[in-house]
């Protein structure tokens, strides 16, 4: 019986799912007024950043099972913004505070800075209909 391959696995979908909060970020850094696509982008972000932050127990659960704890720590120490910054932003998100959704954004930004994508990218739009997904 051969083994079977996940080939969605949580890294992937982490660097994924961080490249597309590093696009939402520029393009919300670029929106000269509040609408229904800055809506969008900000609750993308938030609603990302909460599941990044949700598959980082799955990642370290493995090397936990071989021992590896320091490694397992670092990486917790340093994903654990992500969950931090994601309420934050829901909760500014929900409540309509732009100015300290800036502050997070920018605070995303500088997290995200050494996150490098490509001109042709196939990430497309991922935060479309993302405030309505965050309000049910």
């Amino acid at each position: 019986m051969s083994r079977v391959v996940n080939l969605e696995s949580v890294g992937k979908e982490r660097n994924r799912l961080t490249k597309a909060v590093a696009l939402a970020v520029r393009h919300l850094a670029q929106q000269p007024e509040i609408n229904t696509e800055t809506r969008d982008l900000a609750a993308f972000i938030a609603l990302a950043l909460l599941q990044i932050a949700n598959g980082i127990e799955s990642t370290v659960a493995a090397w936990e099972k071989r021992d590896y704890w320091v490694k397992a720590d670092r990486f917790r120490m340093e994903w654990a913004w992500s969950g931090q910054l994601g309420e934050k932003l829901k909760q500014a998100l929900l409540s309509e505070d732009w100015p300290q959704i800036a502050r997070l954004s920018a605070q995303i930004a500088e997290k995200l800075g050494h996150v490098k994508i490509a001109e042709n990218h196939r990430l497309g739009t991922p935060w479309q209909g993302a405030y309505h997904q965050l309000t049910k």
